[in-house]
C-alpha cells in the first residue's frame, strides 16, 4: 500500500526548484534534501543507476514524501537547512554528539549587559559568538575577556542594587560594579563595543583604542585610570602574541578541512582573523545518506554556519561542496557582504587547507581511540556478519583472497588478514602465480587458496598455522568453487563465502541464491573493507612485478650490454629508472664503459623509449 501511495506521489512532483522530505513508515523524517528540479531529483533514487549502499538503506526505509516549491535556488537551501536542524534527520550530515554547542551571548539590548555562556537557541536581541566545541574553550576565552574588560558576570538581578555591597568581582577589579552605579551606561557601553570587536578578531583596534584612552587619562593625571588601562592593554597584548600570523591580507578566512570515513567524518575549522588564527573548532559528524566527499562538505558547512555568529569574507575548502554556488550566495545573503567560497590550488592557501585536513584527520583518530568506536563498530559488523552468513562462530579472524592480472602477464595473488575487525598487514602475503598461463581465474584462485591452507597442516606454519573463521574470495560462484575444490586437495574445511560484482551479494556453498547483506549495514561495510584491501594489496604488487619486467626487458633489448655491464650500470645508478633516463656524460662516467658503448646505449635506450 505504502509503495502504490509513493509511486502516485512521485507522479505529482512539479519540475521546479524546492525542498523535499522522505519519511519512514512512522511518519519519521529520515532526510531532507533541495534540488533544481523536484521531480527529476527525486525520481532518481528510485532509478536503478542509484547504486551505493547508503542511498539503497535509506530508499528501503522511505514510506512516504513531502516536499515543498519555492522561488530559487536560495530559498531552498535555507528551507532544507532549517529543516534539518529542526528535525535532525538520520540521513543528513549531522553533528555525532546530540547536543546544542556552546556560545558566548551578550543581550546588546540591556543598559549593562553580561558577558555569558550559554547553550540556548538563538533568541532576537544577544549577539552570539560561536559555536565553540566544548565548554572549556569557552571559560578559557572569557576567563580572558575579563582580565582585559571588567564587565559583569551576573545574570539577572545585580547584587548590589537591592543591598549596596557589591560581589567580590567588583573588589578584586574583575567588574565595575554597575549595580551600585559605579560606572556610567555610557563607559560601559564602550567598554562592551570593544569587547565584540575583542571576539570578532579586531584586537589591533581595540589596543589603538585602549593606549588612545590611556594616553588621554595620563595627560589628564588620572594615574590610577590609567595605570588599569595599561594591564588591560598588557592582558589584549598576551592574547593577541599568542596567535599565530598567517596572512600578511589581515583578511577574515574560515579553513575548512574535513575527512571521512563510511559512516562518521570529521571537520575542522581554523578561524582567521584580520590574518591572524584565533581559534581552532573541531566537529565530528554522522554523514548519514551523504555518500560523496562534495556532499559532505556541502552538509557540513550548510550545518556550521546556519547558526555561526561570524561569517567571514572568505572560506577555503579542501575540495569543491555540491551546489557550491548556492551555498556562497547564502552566505553572502546572511553576511550582508560577498562571502566568496574557494578551493586554493597554491602557495600558503593550500598549505593552510592541508593543516587542517590534517588535524581533522587526526581528530578523528583521537575521538575514535576515546570512545572505543572501532571496536564497537567490529563488534557490530562481526556479530552481523555471523548472523547474515550463519556462521557457527564469529568471524574473528578473516582472510580474503584476491588475483591481479593483465592480459595475463604477471599474474599474482594477495591475501589480506583482519583481526577482530582490523587490518593486520604484518600477516599479510603475495603469491606469484606458478605454472597457470593466460587467463584462467578459476586456476590461479584454487592454486593461491591451496597454497595457503596447506600452512594450516605444516609443522612450520608459524602464525599461519592459525586457522581462519572465515574466508572471502573476490569474485562469484567460479571463484567460490575454486575455494571449496582447494580446500577438498588439502583437507582443510573453512567456512568461505565469494563476494560478488553486485557488492552486497555473497554466495556460499551449496546456496543457490547469493545472500544479501543490508545495504549500509556494518557487515556489509566491514566485507567491502577488506576486498578493497585485498585488491589495492593485489594490484600494487602486480604494478612492481610488471615494472621490473618492463625495466628489465629494455635493458635486454640493447646490443652491448652482457651480465657484466648491467651490473656495473644498476651498481652505478642504483635503480632501473635513473639508467632509462640518464643522459650521455652520465652513462660515460660509469666504470667499465667505453665512449663507443655509452653512445650505443644512449641512443638504443632513447630509440627503445621512442
Amino acid at each position: 500500500m505504502a509503495k502504490r501511495q509513493l509511486t502516485k506521489q512521485l507522479k505529482t512532483l512539479p519540475d521546479a526548484p524546492g525542498v523535499y522530505l522522505f519519511k519512514d513508515s512512522e511518519g519519521r523524517i529520515i532526510y531532507v534534501g533541495k534540488a533544481r528540479s523536484l521531480t527529476r531529483r527525486v525520481r532518481s533514487y528510485f532509478s536503478k543507476s542509484h547504486a551505493d549502499a547508503k542511498t539503497l538503506a535509506m530508499v528501503s526505509r522511505i514510506a512516504d514524501l513531502d516536499f515543498y516549491v519555492v522561488g530559487s535556488e536560495v530559498e531552498s537551501l535555507i528551507l532544507e537547512v532549517n529543516l534539518i536542524k529542526q528535525h535532525r534527520p538520520a540521513y543528513n550530515v549531522n553533528y555525532r554528539d546530540d547536543k546544542s554547542y556552546p556560545y558566548i551571548a551578550i543581550d546588546l539590548e540591556t543598559d549593562f549587559p553580561c558577558v555569558r555562556s550559554t547553550r540556548e537557541k538563538h533568541k532576537p536581541g544577544p549577539r552570539y559568538f560561536g559555536p565553540f566545541t566544548n565548554a572549556a574553550a569557552v571559560r578559557e576565552t572569557l576567563n580572558t575577556l575579563r582580565k582585559v574588560f571588567p564587565v559583569r558576570s551576573c545574570r539577572g538581578a545585580e547584587p548590589g542594587k537591592s543591598t549596596g555591597c557589591p560581589c567580590l568581582d567588583y573588589h578584586i577589579e574583575r567588574c565595575l560594579g554597575p549595580c551600585i552605579e559605579a560606572v556610567s551606561k555610557e563607559e560601559y557601553r564602550k567598554m562592551i563595543d570593544q569587547i565584540v570587536a575583542f571576539l570578532d578578531g579586531r584586537q589591533d583596534e581595540v589596543i589603538e583604542e585602549l593606549e588612545a584612552e590611556m594616553k588621554r587619562a595620563s595627560e589628564a593625571m588620572e594615574y590610577e585610570h590609567a595605570a588599569l588601562l595599561r594591564n588591560r592593554i598588557k592582558a589584549a597584548e598576551h592574547v593577541r602574541e599568542r596567535q599565530k600570523i598567517v596572512s600578511e591580507a589581515r583578511l577574515d578566512q574560515d579553513i575548512i578541512g574535513i575527512v571521512g570515513e563510511e559512516e562518521l567524518a570529521c571537520a575542522m575549522l581554523l578561524a582567521i582573523r584580520e590574518g591572524k588564527m584565533v581559534a581552532t573548532e573541531e566537529f565530528v559528524l554522522d554523514r548519514g545518506a551523504e555518500d560523496t566527499e562534495p556532499e559532505l562538505l556541502a552538509g557540513f558547512l550548510k550545518n556550521y554556519y546556519s547558526t555561526a555568529s561570524h561569517i567571514p569574507e572568505e572560506v577555503l575548502l579542501p575540495g569543491d561542496a555540491e551546489d557550491m554556488h548556492v551555498i556562497e550566495e547564502w552566505l553572502s545573503e546572511r553576511r550582508g557582504r560577498r562571502v566568496r567560497l574557494e578551493v586554493p590550488r597554491r602557495a600558503m592557501k593550500k598549505r593552510l587547507v592541508e593543516m587542517a585536513d590534517e588535524n581533522a584527520a587526526l581528530s578523528l583518530a583521537r575521538y575514535k581511540a576515546k570512545t572505543h568506536y572501532q571496536e564497537e563498530w567490529a563488534n557490530r559488523a562481526i556479530a552481523g556478519l555471523q548472523a547474515g552468513l550463519g556462521l557457527a562462530k564469529p568471524p574473528m579472524r578473516i582472510e580474503c583472497f584476491d588475483v591481479s592480472q593483465i592480459g595475463g602477464t604477471s599474474s599474482v595473488g594477495s591475501m589480506v588478514v583482519f583481526e577482530n575487525g582490523v587490518a593486520k598487514p604484518s600477516l599479510y602475503r603475495h603469491f606469484r602465480i606458478r605454472r597457470i598461463h593466460g587467463q584462467n581465474d578459476f586456476e590461479m584462485m584454487k592454486q593461491i587458496v591451496a597454497r595457503r591452507l596447506k600452512k594450516l597442516v605444516s609443522e612450520d606454519a608459524g602464525r599461519f598455522g592459525e586457522r581462519p573463521d572465515l574466508i572471502i574470495v573476490d569474485g562469484g560462484k567460479p571463484q567460490l568453487s575454486a575455494a571449496l575444490e582447494a580446500m577438498r586437495e588439502v583437507g582443510a574445511e573453512v567456512p568461505v563465502a565469494a563476494l560478488a560484482k553486485r557488492e552486497e551479494e555473497l554466495f556460499l556453498p551449496g546456496r543457490p541464491e547469493p545472500v544479501l547483506l543490508v545495504p549500509g549495514s556494518e557487515p556489509l561495510h566491514l566485507v567491502k573493507r577488506i576486498r578493497d584491501e585485498a585488491h589495492r594489496f593485489a594490484i600494487g604488487y602486480h604494478r612492481q612485478l610488471r615494472g621490473k619486467r618492463m625495466r628489465r626487458s629494455v635493458l635486454d633489448e640493447i646490443r652491448g650490454i652482457g651480465p657484466a655491464r648491467k651490473k656495473s650500470l644498476l651498481r652505478h645508478f642504483g635503480s632501473y629508472k635513473r639508467i632509462l633516463s640518464a643522459d650521455l656524460d652520465a652513462l660515460r662516467a660509469v666504470p667499465g664503459i667505453s665512449e663507443k658503448t655509452a653512445h650505443s646505449i644512449y641512443h638504443q635506450l632513447h630509440d627503445v623509449r621512442s
